[in-house]
């Protein structure tokens, strides 16, 4: 079976790619860019299968669930990842930790390209000191919004373009013809175990003592309720359900010690 992705597919994840890292779409674009799974929806409706495409993003966006950005920078771009790992993860039938070892190294390497359209940025700064210090509002609008977003699609689109159109199927073939050695195993291996670092990194970054109760409850709910078939929606509905008792019980207390 041949392993390819057309040249229009490969645009139109390319151009989303292009988008998001530029934040073409407003401050709504920064989360797209945090998390990995809007782009996997986008992969997943370009190539058709959009139930593997959101197994494979579901894995991936475990490790980034942990991250921050300080000065709006990512150890990992998980875009960046999750719009090469998924083609690649679709094309040559990878399972999720498989999927997720691709990620990272793709990811990092997307950080140095975010880095790169930073240091392209800072020239057009000197335009922004220019029009502010001249109050010219439309000249402000070219340099602070328009010129980095067509910056963002010069920088990304060909490189996500050319890695997509011709890297991707490359890198599936090969995958397939070491799916029974050691390498593989390796992939396996690995990708299986970063997405309790991702966890762990949540609970380092968000965790409270009194609060890991909770995280026990859910983790016990849900090998409890497993051969019930319980679907993520119902175990949200559940979830809001306890914060909100939470709430009313902790208010409570609270007016109570001030009465």
């Amino acid at each position: 079976m041949q392993i390819s992705i057309s040249a229009s597919q490969a645009a139109m994840i390319a151009l989303w790619v292009a988008i998001v890292e530029g934040r073409a779409l407003g401050y709504s674009t920064l989360m797209l860019r945090f998390t990995p799974m809007m782009t996997g929806l986008v992969v997943g409706i370009v190539m058709h299968n959009i139930p593997q495409a959101m197994i494979v993003t579901a894995a991936i966006q475990l490790i980034y669930m942990g991250l921050i950005a300080p000065g709006g920078t990512l150890p990992s771009e998980p875009a960046v990842a999750a719009s090469i790992a998924v083609p690649v993860a679709i094309l040559a039938k990878l399972t999720p930790s498989a999927a997720v070892a691709i990620a990272v190294p793709i990811g990092l390497l997307g950080s140095y390209l975010y880095s790169f359209r930073f240091l392209i940025n800072t020239f057009v700064l000197r335009l922004t000191d220019k029009y502010a210090e001249e109050l010219n509002d439309r000249g402000l609008t070219l340099s602070i919004i328009i010129l980095p977003i067509i910056i963002s699609l010069i920088l990304y689109f060909p490189v996500i373009f050319i890695t997509l159109y011709k890297g991707t199927p490359l890198i599936a073939t090969l995958i397939k013809t070491v799916t029974a050695g050691k390498l593989f195993h390796v992939l396996t291996v690995v990708g299986g175990g970063l997405p309790a670092l991702g966890i762990a990194l949540t609970l380092v970054v968000i965790g409270k003592r009194k609060f890991v109760v909770f995280f026990l409850l859910s983790y016990f709910m849900a090998v409890i309720l497993k051969s019930l078939n319980v679907n993520t929606v119902t175990y949200a509905i559940l979830g809001g359900i306890i914060a909100y008792l939470y709430v009313i019980f902790t208010s409570k207390e609270t007016d109570s010690q001030q009465i």
